[in-house]
């Protein structure tokens, strides 16, 4: 895993600056289209240009069972995971049908759906799900390093992309991604752990249980973001971890989804705290735990719409707002242009 350690490429600090010069030009009050101005600089400086755009978005699904599953603590049984592989694979998923809305690429990778060959997917299963955290580490380093280069490659294969969306999709994904963050921040499950598919006040009560029982049992390694992650983590979290920090390596801007997808934003920046300049965060989910991993990355979202469906939506849902920001900068017209007196 030695690629991990390769460096975070720098954004362009002159592109910023001749960006921010350029807003002050435009046919506007300063600071009059708010946070749009920030976006529209921030993404100038990733691109190292004078003329930002989003056009080439790319999203992949990373999809994969969990051990935790089976104690439990979701309101939907763990065949959905593979049922919901089969309904990106059809177009029939929200991130499917946002994908065509707004002309991205989507891609859907199987790390470990329990006994899934659905067509239109790309198969590449670490195993047939994780183990329970409640028990024992949720994968073996193997299978960890495993995970992690399915997220790498799945970047390597997309050099043409402008922008990338990372989604997950896994039952009982919401449990670990909860004990991800408590491992990661210190913070007690009762905090973080919300509702996640939809369970009840009991349901909520029996994961954080749950959870802390397994922070008190995998306490001796949670002493590094992947060895937290291998104990308590999934195969699409991994992916997805895998899959930001490849971006940040090669200079791609990322979307970050919900709170799922913000947890693993979380241990990628803990790995390469200069990772989080490369990511825009898409919104801010209904989901317990989100505002305060939010909080933990310093992260303004771009949207709150009490969305918590995961997949990739809510990043999605935001990609036009990127672009839109994209396209003042580069088409007002100037005070001199237009014949103003600024």
């Amino acid at each position: 895993m030695n690629w991990i350690n390769e460096p975070i490429k720098k954004p362009c600090l002159a592109s910023l600056e001749k960006a921010k010069a350029q807003q002050s030009l435009l046919t506007k009050p300063a600071g009059s289209l708010g946070y749009l101005e920030e976006l529209a600089t921030r993404v100038a400086s990733l691109q190292a240009c004078q003329k930002p755009s989003l056009d080439n978005a790319h999203i992949t699904i990373f999809a994969a069972d969990h051990g935790i599953a089976n104690e439990g603590v979701s309101a939907f049984p763990q065949t959905v995971t593979k049922a919901m592989v089969a309904n990106f694979a059809s177009g029939g998923a929200a991130v499917s049908v946002l994908a065509k809305t707004h002309n991205a690429s989507l891609e859907t990778i199987n790390v470990g759906v329990v006994d899934c060959s659905t067509a239109g997917v790309l198969h590449q299963p670490v195993a047939n799900g994780t183990a329970s955290f409640a028990q024992q580490a949720a994968m073996t380093p193997e299978q960890l390093t495993h995970a992690l280069s399915v997220g790498k490659q799945a970047i390597e294969r997309i050099p043409q992309a402008d922008v990338f969306i990372g989604g997950e999709m896994g039952i009982g994904n919401t449990t670990s991604a909860s004990a991800l963050a408590c491992a990661i921040l210190g913070s007690p499950a009762e905090q973080l752990v919300g509702a996640g598919t939809g369970v009840n006040q009991q349901g909520i009560n029996k994961k954080q249980q749950l959870i802390e029982k397994a922070l008190e049992l995998h306490k001796p390694h949670l002493n590094s973001p992947l060895s937290v992650l291998q104990h308590l983590g999934g195969f699409e979290i991994s992916a997805l971890v895998a899959a930001y920090l490849r971006c940040g390596q090669l200079g791609i801007p990322v979307i970050i989804d919900g709170f799922i997808s913000t947890v693993a934003a979380l241990i990628a920046v803990r790995i390469h705290p200069s990772l989080n300049d490369w990511f825009f965060y898409g919104h801010q989910s209904e989901e317990l735990g989100h505002q305060y991993v939010l909080n933990a990355l310093n992260a303004r979202p771009i949207l709150n719409l009490a969305m918590r469906l995961g997949e990739g939506s809510g990043a999605v849902t935001a990609l036009p707002i990127l672009r839109a920001a994209c396209e003042l900068h580069n088409n007002m017209a100037t005070f001199e242009e237009a014949g103003i007196s600024a």
